[in-house]
């Protein structure tokens, strides 16, 4: 899905990469969380933050702490970072909360690069 197709995660990206011109690499990520919070209800955006997502284990539902860092316009699951370098253990974080929540689209934000661009993934099942 390109940005073309994809208006809601052009825009979101685009608030990410405002937070990230203004105050660059180096904070922690509840301080990007908190900005790019911000800049998302600025754009009119909805969003959740820290949202639960249980997990279906045979029969029963269990609830041991998945939170989607935060999940906008009820549909795009993002996940934020401030880390010296993105892992494939990251990737796999994304991605699962995603198939378990039911969405199709994720965004992997790493805050802690010089260009943001080169810190975004974008993600679709």
């Amino acid at each position: 899905m390109t940005e073309e197709r994809d208006p809601l995660t052009k825009k979101v990206i685009g608030a990410a990469i405002e937070v990230h011109r203004a105050l660059g690499p180096g904070l922690l990520e509840s301080a990007y969380e908190e900005c790019l919070c911000h800049e998302l209800h600025a754009s009119e955006l909805s969003f959740k933050r820290q949202v639960g997502i249980p997990v279906a284990y045979k029969t029963v539902h269990i609830d041991c702490g998945f939170r989607v860092d935060l999940l906008v316009e009820g549909t795009l699951v993002m996940e934020l970072k401030a880390v010296e370098k993105v892992l494939p253990i990251h990737h796999a974080q994304v991605l699962t909360y995603m198939r378990i929540g039911g969405f199709s689209r994720g965004l992997l934000v790493n805050f802690n690069e010089k260009v943001l661009k080169d810190g975004i993934k974008r993600f679709v099942l």
